[in-house]
């Protein structure tokens, strides 16, 4: 009798094998996941964050913004006169005369005009327009960049972060 119950013992002391383990993801999908880890672990760890201005022109690959939605100025708007504007507007700003946060508020075309042309939130590499990205991560914090070119139009550049 006492062989039968610790027989009993053991066989519920036994636990259910462990499930098979699943198959690996093919090897094209292992590659895209890898990819996209390494880009959010390049993005993540040397973040900037910035202001900027912009103001599109007949270039511009979307003619129309929060003040224009027609587009009719953008349409009509040279990307020469475009640049003409930026620069006087960084002057004022370099010296003195007005602040970027004010000056964007009032005449960039991106929606960020609302936040002073604040982006709202920091980003990494590879998730900005390219010249752009490049422009900012050249900045020192505070430094505003000269004129940008990029598919959106013409900006200038604050590094705030």
């Amino acid at each position: 009798a006492k062989i039968d119950s610790d027989r009993k013992r053991k066989k519920s002391k036994i636990s259910p094998p462990p499930p098979p383990p699943s198959p690996p993801p093919p090897k094209s999908q292992s590659k895209e996941r890898e990819k996209v880890k390494k880009r959010s672990k390049m993005s993540s760890t040397n973040q900037v964050r910035a202001s900027h201005i912009l103001i599109k022109h007949q270039g511009s690959r979307r003619k129309a913004s929060w003040k224009d939605p027609e587009g009719l100025v953008i349409t009509n708007t040279t990307r020469d006169s475009a640049v003409s504007q930026l620069k006087a507007f960084r002057d004022d700003i370099v010296s003195g005369k007005a602040k970027f946060e004010d000056i964007a508020s009032r005449y960039s075309d991106c929606s960020s005009a609302k936040r002073g042309g604040d982006l709202g939130h920091p980003f990494g590499q590879g998730q900005m327009q390219k010249p752009f990205e490049k422009a900012t991560y050249a900045l020192k914090d505070g430094e505003i960049s000269e004129i940008v070119d990029t598919d959106s139009g013409v900006h200038i550049i604050m590094r705030t972060a």
